[in-house]
């Protein structure tokens, strides 16, 4: 069987990407023309492409804003995931109890929760972070438990065999074992990051692309609000790609075949 590289698997995906991207692009022309669609209600991509020229400095200064958010969101939520893993793992009588509470807490709209952290951490970056920990923190936590759980027997025996502690047996097999399960859960993470981001930027804030989306929003400027849409989607698509390198880069055993 022919090995497909992660590069040429990922040129490929990107190509795959560019001919979605431009499909997309001629339909939304096709349609604003032949419906004759006002651009304030839709846009045509000449003219978000204007707006992205003409505010280039402005969106920019939101991006960063957002981008910072959504990095120590994922920090966060990373963290905090492989930690109740972890502990879901070891300690039979706290899973017995905390993994019912995650389901039913994935029951509760993640908007609703906006305005409880607004009050609790404030208008700044602080509650934004929170709201993208909170959002990833379930897909990092089961992928990663799931993985540890399902640790290959052989595996398991083989550390037996070499008179392996629990301890060892946890970092040296069931933690590599369980990282291709992590690193899909890291891919759901990064595309899912920046809805809680821009979530906590339509409640409450002063910068950010959900703040300049709201803006844009009040004064009928809706190629504005679809640039830093389209930005916003520019950034998960390189998030998830950054993370699809570095896992098969750095996680060998992931590569597809």
């Amino acid at each position: 069987m022919i090995q497909v590289l992660p590069s040429t698997r990922m040129k490929r995906s990107l190509l795959q990407m560019v001919i979605t991207f431009a499909v997309i692009l001629s339909i939304w022309q096709l349609c604003v023309v032949l419906f004759n669609l006002p651009k304030y209600i839709v846009p045509s991509p000449l003219n978000v492409w204007v707006s992205l020229h003409d505010q280039a400095s402005l969106l920019l200064r939101h991006s960063i804003v957002t981008l910072q958010e959504i990095g120590l969101g994922l920090l966060l939520g990373v963290v905090l995931g492989l930690s109740s893993a972890l502990i879901l793992l070891l300690n039979s009588t706290i899973n017995r109890w905390l993994l019912p509470v995650l389901i039913i807490s994935q029951a509760i709209p993640v908007f609703a929760l906006a305005p409880v952290l607004m009050l609790w951490f404030g208008y700044g970056i602080a509650s934004k972070v929170v709201m993208s920990a909170i959002i990833i923190f379930f897909p990092i936590t089961v992928c990663c438990y799931d993985g540890l759980k399902n640790t290959p027997k052989g595996y398991l025996e083989l550390a037996k065999t070499f008179g392996l502690t629990p301890w060892q047996t946890l970092w040296r097999v069931k933690l590599p074992s369980a990282l291709p399960a992590l690193g899909s859960g890291l891919c759901v993470a990064v595309v899912i990051a920046p809805i809680g981001a821009v979530i906590g930027e339509w409640v409450g804030a002063s910068a950010g692309l959900g703040y300049y989306m709201l803006q844009s929003n009040a004064r009928m400027q809706t190629a504005d609000m679809f640039a830093a849409l389209f930005i916003l989607s520019c950034l998960s698509i390189f998030l998830y790609f950054l993370t699809d390198f570095l896992l098969n880069r750095f996680i060998v055993w992931t590569a597809s075949e």
